[in-house]
């Protein structure tokens, strides 16, 4: 018997001096083995959940977490309610927000004998996260008044980052973009110091890194990426190395030839499924764009459909998906109906393909309404990332309306800064603009350099895309003239299907657009059209 108790002596010493090592794995193991001979106490069991989170056993973590907040709510009501705390933020991260509020519930409960508990600041930036998930502007403003008073009276560093934070999500929502991001940078000192708890430092990470995305300040995303990477060798935690590498491919989206970027990207989108919803499903839907770009269609919707089962309405990325498609109409109601539900910050980022589809519906009034919209939420906001977009939006109205001079000089804005993002697409489309523009101003030269810029950024991000620099009349689509250069040259629906790898469906679609673009009514009359408006064989205008 004193042997056996020797053995699992031994074994604690090991996986307590693995914890203070952070080699959660060999921690896990030897806690593990030694709760095979006898229960752990609560700070041993405590440790352990610890362990299996950071090493990625989450559901397992949870479990050991929840025998820890047992054992402790006999004896200790407050360190039970910074348990239920801690799990309740488990859950969130998890995704599952009913299971989450109701371990603040029982935090909350706990606390009416210990209300200036630290453990309320706690409490109170998820409750702020849940104000932001559900667009409770009021909510979130006192839980930045509770934090505000809480930091204050406490003087805690992890008090301090938490109200931070909570302040930066309440100035987003107001476009105090200069605050915003000063209390970002504010909160990430504690963080970087290591004042925090590893699992609450790691959830302001993905905080900053998420709402920096939101705002499409893609330069600041960079920088505290590379410090959340440095920090997770620091912690050695796999479950935020995954976020991490999210993140990281997110960017290298922007940059990199896609189909590098597109098998990590599936990978760590997977892994996190088990990990973090949310993540998960940034993952996949950034793995439908870059499918949809690439032209795999049924790759672009089961990604897309990954990701709104993870929580994550895949738009506009899948309304844009329709639109290539030739279903236009429904593109363009999926994006009025995601459009009815965001909050400003929200709508940003589909107004620019919003504006696009209306340009293509050729309702000019509407993309005239969405575009304005766009610019005035670039001059709120200032982002660098939504002033391309509102300058892109601009440029691609005053092209399709004939005003090209106008055109010229917004679209250089917007090329710089595309430039500044490092948005190598995008920029790419700027520069057909720019073709089509200087084509139109009689600057050939310069129409012929701007398309193979364009056409160059295409083939080394691994598409498969022809660009040309004359305007298209009557709105065509780049897809359309393809579908109407095949019907021209005598092709069957099913041969251009097989051609442009779409299906027969699809094609038909196509040709009733183009049908209701050109004011016809068959395929005779649609050819004639493109032979006399000289525009067979002639891809036109940027994708989206």
């Amino acid at each position: 018997m004193e042997t056996q108790l020797d053995g699992h002596n031994a074994l604690l010493l090991s996986a307590r001096g693995a914890h203070l090592r952070r080699d959660w794995a060999a921690s896990h193991e030897a806690f593990v083995r030694a709760s095979q001979a006898a229960p752990l106490g609560t700070d041993d069991l405590d440790a352990l959940a610890a362990a299996a989170w950071r090493i990625g056993r989450c559901k397992e973590s949870l479990r050991y977490s929840e025998q820890v907040f047992k054992q402790l709510s006999r004896s200790d009501p407050i360190a039970a309610a910074a348990k239920a705390v801690d799990v309740a933020l488990a859950w969130l991260t998890r995704g599952d927000l009913n299971v989450g509020q109701g371990w603040m519930n029982r935090a909350r409960r706990l606390l009416e004998v210990a209300p200036d508990s630290p453990t309320g600041g706690y409490l109170a930036y998820l409750d702020a996260y849940i104000a932001t998930c559900v667009g409770d502007a009021d909510a979130l403003e006192r839980q930045v008044e509770t934090l505000r008073e809480m930091s204050a009276r406490l003087d805690s560093p992890a008090m301090a980052s938490l109200c931070a934070v909570v302040e930066a999500l309440a100035a987003i929502g107001e476009a105090r973009m200069p605050d915003a991001f000063g209390h970002l940078d504010e909160a990430m000192l504690p963080v970087v110091a290591e004042e925090l708890p590893i699992e609450w430092a790691g959830d302001v990470y993905c905080l900053v890194l998420h709402h920096c995305n939101r705002v499409a300040d893609l330069p600041r995303m960079r920088a505290w990426t590379q410090s959340m990477e440095r920090w997770c060798e620091d912690v050695a935690s796999v479950v935020y190395g995954g976020v991490c590498e999210m993140h990281r491919l997110q960017l290298l989206t922007a940059t990199e030839d896609y189909r590098l970027v597109e098998d990590r990207l599936f990978v760590a989108s997977r892994k996190l499924q088990d990990v973090n919803l949310f993540a998960a499903a940034e993952g996949f839907y950034e793995l439908g764009e870059i499918r949809r770009l690439r032209g795999d269609v049924d790759g672009a919707v089961a990604a897309f459909a990954q990701a709104r089962l993870l929580g994550v309405d895949p738009q506009p990325g899948e309304a844009l998906l329709q639109h290539s498609q030739g279903d236009s109409e429904s593109a363009w109601t999926a994006l009025q109906a995601c459009l009815a539900w965001q909050d400003r910050v929200g709508r940003m980022r589909l107004l620019r393909p919003a504006v696009q589809v209306a340009l293509d519906r050729g309702t000019l009034d509407e993309a005239e309404k969405l575009c304005r919209e766009l610019e005035s939420g670039a001059e709120a906001f200032g982002t660098p990332g939504f002033k391309a977009w509102a300058a892109h939006a601009r440029g691609a109205v005053l092209v399709r309306r004939g005003d090209y001079g106008p055109a010229l000089e917004v679209l250089q804005v917007a090329l710089r800064e595309y430039r500044t993002q490092q948005c190598r697409y995008e920029t790419a489309q700027v520069y057909e603009y720019l073709a089509t523009v200087h084509k139109a101003l009689g600057d050939n030269e310069i129409a012929v350099a701007d398309a193979a810029t364009a056409q160059s950024i295409y083939t080394q991000l691994g598409l498969k895309v022809s660009t040309a620099s004359a305007p298209v009349p009557a709105g065509l689509t780049r897809r359309e003239i393809e579908i109407l250069t095949g019907i021209a040259s005598g092709a069957t629906n099913r041969q251009v299907a097989e051609a442009l790898f779409i299906s027969d469906k699809t094609v038909g679609r196509h040709l009733a657009n183009i049908f209701a673009k050109l004011g016809v009514s068959s395929r005779t009359a649609a050819v004639s059209w493109a032979y006399a408006n000289n525009v067979v064989n002639h891809v036109g205008r940027p994708a989206e």
